[in-house]
Order: structure tokens, then C-alpha cells, then sequence
């Protein structure tokens, strides 16, 4: 059976390149890049290299970039060089639908003594500025808001925040983890102090991540050991995972610039459309205008996501729930709560996230095959008997 994957917001394969890229870095060049000869000098001119790759992709220059082992971490490590750097401030803001990474850190931190404000969203899943803006205080140490939404896709005016708030004092971070790769990010532009990326969402290898901190920028280190990472981030580098990780941000600024996400958004498109027109009681959750250009929420009323990637899953189908990080809860996604999506809808979300890989034929496959699923599943919901009145 071939796997029909459209599951890219929790992972994506390795590029074909970017396996190549790592592999002499396992075995033939092996030499520590902090070493003083030339075998391990090598292996450190080939990391700085892949700095350049990933300062390249989203318009910052490569002192500013520091490489992690994942986008957790370097939200961990944002928030907490935020707040350790401004001691005196208590007050800490971010949304109400945040990625685990940051909201149970946030709500970590307010056991701890931090006071803490949840953004709220509206039914599209977009920000309430005012709130946000009103709850600004010379007491918030930082403000840590994603670039995009990983359920909905929902994309946030962070370069509109950025420019409210840099007139304070106040460390602005995003979690960028699933905009990378995917539309186009300039820091520079934008004002942010402190930007969080993973590899896995773009097509590097899993375990590597990297946190851009503007020049000037306070930072306690929250990984403290050797020098590398000009004392930024102690350890080890994980050479070929971050030269696989600079490959992945080569080829993906080479997507970009030659408006590959097009095609993507039009597959997308093609697959949404389809199934609002062949599945009643049908709808997206979020903003279908201002999201990223690969995901789709769909919320299918009256039946279980579950039951829904089950059957999915027998015809080699691959897609979520919601986000990875909280797939085998049966609780409806915090996100969709907070968009105040109702619960026969929410229990049927289903997301669809794709990625340069998908084609034309597996989204014709899957709305083939996904209708009669529905409609198989709603013939055994009592709920959707009793809202068809039968």
C-alpha cells in the first residue's frame, strides 16, 4: 500500500539532499568542529556554512543564529533568557493558542509566581490586538507570540506587534516553527528580538533547531557548558544535523523564491474544495485568507476525528487530529476551543497539512476515498441521526 502523506505539519521527510549532505558527516569527516587541526576545522567551516544557509532564509546574518536541538528548546530557552535577564518583571504574555511547546512553559511559569495573559481569538482563530495591546505593562518581560497557527494555519501580524511594542522594554519572541520554509520571513524587517525554527518542519532531520537572537538583544544562556555557540548554547554540535538543517534552509529559500508554495496552495485549495462540495455538515475552521499556504483545517460535524484517521489510515493516509504533540487525547484541541469551534465540529476536525512531496493524485485519492468514510461513520452517529431528525 502506498502512504499518502499529508501530515507535514507534524514532520517531513529528509530531502533526498539533505540525507546526502549529513552522510560523509556520520563516517569520513568526522573530527570535532571545535578541535584545533585542520580535520576537525573542516567539519567547523562546513558548520558556519549552514549558519549562513539558515541567516539566508530568513534574513538575519549568522552571528544571530544559534543552534539547538529543537524548536522546544528554543522556546525554552527565548522565554527563559527573557525573563532571567529582566528579573524585576513578573508579567509574561503569549495566546491562547499556542503551540505545548510554549503554553504549558507559560502556564509552568505561573505556578512559579509569573503572571501570566493568554491572548484570546475570535471564531477565525485571528488575535485580539486590543487585548494584547492593553495588557502591555512596564512589568511584562517578554511576549511570545507564533508566526503561524500549526492546527488552522492561521498566520499572525507579528511585524504589526513587533512595531507596537519595540518602543518598550520588552523581549518580543516568536515561535516561527511551522511558517519556515513554508512563506516568506525577513527578522529584519519584521523587528523581532528572538525567532524559534525547527528542521523537522521543512525537511531537515529531527533533533535540530536553531534560535535567531537579534544583535543587542539581552540572553542568558539556558544550555551552559562550553564555548560554542559563542557561549550561547553549550555542547557538542550535532555536526550533520546542522549541515543537513543548512541544506534544508538552502533548498527551501530556492522553494520560496521561485513561489513553489503556489502549487502547494492550489493542491490544497483543490482537496478543501472538493470536500466541502462532497461532505454535508462541512466546514474549515480558521481564516481561510490570511493562513499558511499548505494546511487546512476541516471540521466534519457528528463524527469522531479518530474513527476518521483510522479508516483513513487502511487506505495508507496519513493526516491529524490536531497537533502531533497532543494526538491520542481525546479532549477536543485547545486551539479549536479557544476558537469557540462547537463540539460536534470539533471532535471531526481533521487536519490535512502538505508539503513540496504531495501531488495531484493522492489529493484526487483522498477525495475519493474520504466521502463515503463520512458517510459510513455518520450512518452509526446517533448524534448525526438526531440532528438529521431520523
Amino acid at each position: 500500500m502506498n502512504v499518502i502523506y499529508m501530515d507535514n505539519n507534524a514532520t517531513t521527510r529528509v530531502a533526498p539532499e539533505v540525507l546526502e549532505a549529513m552522510l560523509p558527516y556520520f563516517s569520513e569527516y568526522y573530527g570535532n568542529p571545535s578541535s584545533m587541526h585542520s580535520f576537525g576545522g573542516d567539519v567547523a567551516a562546513k558548520i558556519k556554512e549552514a549558519r549562513e544557509n539558515v541567516a539566508t532564509l530568513i534574513g538575519a546574518v549568522p552571528d544571530e543564529i544559534v543552534f539547538t536541538s529543537c524548536g522546544t528548546e528554543s522556546d525554552s530557552t527565548a522565554i527563559r533568557a527573557a525573563i532571567e535577564s529582566y528579573p524585576d518583571k513578573r508579567h509574561i504574555i503569549t495566546t491562547r493558542v499556542e503551540h505545548p511547546a510554549i503554553k504549558n512553559l507559560y502556564e509552568n511559569l505561573s505556578k512559579k509566581g509569573y503572571r501570566v495573559t493568554f491572548v484570546p481569538v475570535d471564531s477565525y482563530g485571528c488575535l485580539d490586538l486590543d487585548y494584547l495591546y492593553q495588557n502591555l505593562s512596564d512589568d511584562t518581560a517578554i511576549v511570545s507570540i507564533m508566526w503561524a497557527n500549526n492546527e488552522t494555519g492561521v498566520i499572525f501580524p507579528i511585524a504589526e506587534i513587533s512595531q507596537e511594542i519595540k518602543s518598550r522594554d520588552i523581549v518580543f519572541h516568536t515561535d516561527a516553527v511551522q511558517a519556515i520554509g513554508k512563506i516568506p520571513i525577513d527578522v529584519d524587517k519584521t523587528g523581532v528580538d528572538m525567532l524559534s525554527l525547527s528542521g523537522h518542519k521543512f525537511h531537515a532531520p529531527k533533533g535540530i533547531g536553531a534560535l535567531y537572537i537579534r544583535k543587542g538583544t539581552k540572553f542568558a544562556p539556558f544550555m551552559v557548558g562550553g564555548h560554542q555557540e559563542r557561549g550561547r548554547r553549550g555542547g557538542t554540535e550535532n555536526t550533520a544535523a546542522i549541515i543537513g538543517l543548512g541544506k534544508a534552509a538552502q533548498l527551501a529559500k530556492k522553494h520560496l523564491d521561485e513561489n513553489g508554495y503556489e502549487r502547494i496552495k492550489g493542491l490544497r485549495d483543490k482537496l478543501e474544495i472538493n470536500l466541502l462540495e462532497n461532505v454535508q455538515n462541512t466546514i474549515v475552521n480558521g481564516d481561510r485568507d490570511n493562513r499558511l499556504p499548505n494546511t487546512t483545517s476541516i471540521a466534519f460535524e457528528y463524527v469522531e476525528g479518530e474513527a476518521i484517521l483510522l479508516m483513513m489510515n487502511e487506505h495508507g493516509i496519513c493526516a491529524s487530529s490536531g497537533s502531533a504533540c497532543t494526538s491520542g487525547s481525546l479532549e477536543p484541541s485547545h486551539v479549536l476551543r479557544a476558537m469557540g469551534v462547537p463540539f460536534t465540529a470539533a471532535h471531526g476536525s481533521i487536519r490535512f497539512s502538505l508539503s513540496r512531496y504531495n501531488t495531484e493524485e493522492e489529493v484526487d485519492f483522498v477525495v475519493e476515498k474520504l466521502p463515503p468514510i463520512i458517510e459510513n461513520l455518520r450512518a452509526l452517529s446517533p448524534f448525526w441521526k438526531k440532528a438529521m431528525g431520523t
